[in-house]
C-alpha cells in the first residue's frame, strides 16, 4: 500500500480563483517571543486544494457540516482527459461507461502542471451533460486537477450547478492525477480521501487529498 498526496501546498501569496480572498499566513507567536510558534492564517474556504458544498451555489442547498462523510471519502476511478487544448470541453464520452454509483470521479486533465502560472486559468472542463450523466449515474462525489469544474473565468457555472443540486461534493486543484491514473492502469485499487475541516455552516473548506493505492 502507499499514499499519494493530491494535494497543493497553502502559503501566502499563492493562486487563488479570481475575487477570492488573497492568502496569508504569518506568525501570530513565535518561540522567541512567546515560547510557542502559532501561525496566523486568512485565506478563502476555496483555497488551495478544497472541496465546495451545495450551499455554495444556492443558499437552500446543504452546508458543508450537513453532509455525510462518505462523500469524502470512497473507492475512485480517474478519468484521462489529458493532451486537450486550453478551454476544451470534457465531452459525455470520456465518461460514459467508465463510472459507477459511489465512486469518487476524478478527472485527470494534467493542468496542474501550470498551477502557479496564468495558464492555470485555461483548463478544460467538463460539459453539462457530461455532469448531468455522472448525477444520473449515482455519483456524487467529482474531483479534477484544475481550478474549477466550469470555465475560468465563467459567466455561469452551469457544472456546479447541476452536481450542487444533486448534493454532490466537487473538489477542485487537485494534483498528482498522473500518478492515480497509472496505478488505475496497472489496476490497482484506489480509495481517496477528501477529508475537509469542520467548518460550521461552509460553503467549502480546504483539504488535505490522499489517494490510497493497493495492488
Amino acid at each position: 500500500m502507499r499514499i499519494i498526496d493530491l494535494s497543493v501546498p497553502v502559503e501566502t501569496g499563492m493562486p487563488v480563483y479570481p475575487g477570492d480572498p488573497e492568502v496569508r499566513i504569518e506568525p501570530a507567536l513565535t518561540v522567541t517571543a512567546d515560547g510557542v510558534n502559532v501561525l496566523h492564517l486568512s485565506m478563502g474556504s476555496q483555497t488551495g486544494t478544497h472541496v465546495d458544498a451545495p450551499v455554495h451555489i444556492d443558499d437552500s442547498l446543504p452546508a458543508l457540516d450537513a453532509l455525510p462523510l462518505d462523500r469524502f471519502i470512497g473507492p475512485a476511478v480517474v478519468v484521462d482527459a489529458r493532451g486537450l487544448a486550453p478551454r476544451s470541453a470534457i465531452g459525455l464520452e470520456y465518461f460514459e461507461g467508465r463510472v459507477a454509483a459511489g465512486q469518487v470521479v476524478l478527472i485527470a486533465t494534467g493542468w496542474s502542471a501550470y498551477w502557479g502560472t496564468y495558464a492555470y486559468q485555461g483548463h478544460p472542463a467538463p460539459t453539462p451533460e457530461a455532469a448531468a450523466y455522472l448525477v444520473e449515474c449515482g455519483v456524487r462525489t467529482v474531483g479534477i486537477d484544475a481550478l474549477s469544474v466550469d470555465p475560468t473565468p465563467a459567466q455561469d457555472i452551469p457544472v456546479h450547478r447541476i452536481l450542487c443540486g444533486a448534493h454532490a461534493v466537487i473538489a477542485e486543484n487537485l494534483t498528482n492525477l498522473d500518478r492515480v491514473l497509472a496505478a488505475q492502469e496497472l489496476g490497482h485499487r484506489i480509495e481517496v480521501s477528501l477529508l475537509p475541516l469542520r467548518l460550521a455552516r461552509a460553503d467549502g473548506a480546504p483539504v488535505r487529498a490522499i489517494a490510497r493505492i493497493d495492488a
